[in-house]
């Protein structure tokens, strides 16, 4: 007479752990990655709303604020206070047509206190041009001051993808 298995041999058992190990060891930092890159990129929406007070600063006065929260006209963009998020501790213009975000509150301890840099440049008409991270200028544009090494993020897998070399 035969009998009837019931349930799974250790084996079967051992083989499906095995998997879901192999599966854990290749998911856990692809999603760490991807976590970091949405904090990189908090920083970088952050400066986009900065970018249109500078280039409108700049339209109007010929130069570069030096400040975001400073009230006379002639020195900063009078924003209300620090830019901050959840990810970025601070965002800042130190003038010369540069932005940075700087990293730290929650962030991921890869990225915490690094920075992440646009800054402007000017092409042949004129025009600026916002330049990313670890972005070349284009040609025939002149930098205003910033350059690549303003962004200290450890990895340019980090970085959005307009602001990769």
């Amino acid at each position: 007479m035969k009998t009837m298995q019931r349930g799974f041999t250790l084996i079967e058992l051992m083989i499906v752990v095995a998997i879901i190990g192999i599966l854990a060891a290749i998911a856990i930092p692809a999603y760490q990655d991807y976590t970091i890159r949405a904090q990189v990129t908090e920083g970088a929406t952050l400066m986009d709303g900065v970018k249109v007070a500078m280039q409108d600063y700049y339209a109007q006065h010929g130069s570069w604020p030096t400040s975001l929260t400073a009230t006379d006209a002639a020195l900063g963009l009078n924003f209300t206070g620090p830019m901050t998020g959840q990810y970025v501790s601070a965002v800042a213009t130190p003038g010369n047509g540069e932005i940075v975000a700087t990293y730290g509150n929650r962030a991921n301890t890869k990225i915490a206190t690094f920075t992440l840099a646009i800054y402007a440049a000017l092409d042949g008409n004129g025009d600026i041009v916002w330049i990313c991270g670890l972005q070349t200028l284009p040609g025939g544009a002149t930098t205003q001051g910033g350059a690549p090494g303003l962004t200290t993020i450890p990895f340019a897998k980090y970085l959005p993808r307009n602001c990769q070399s």
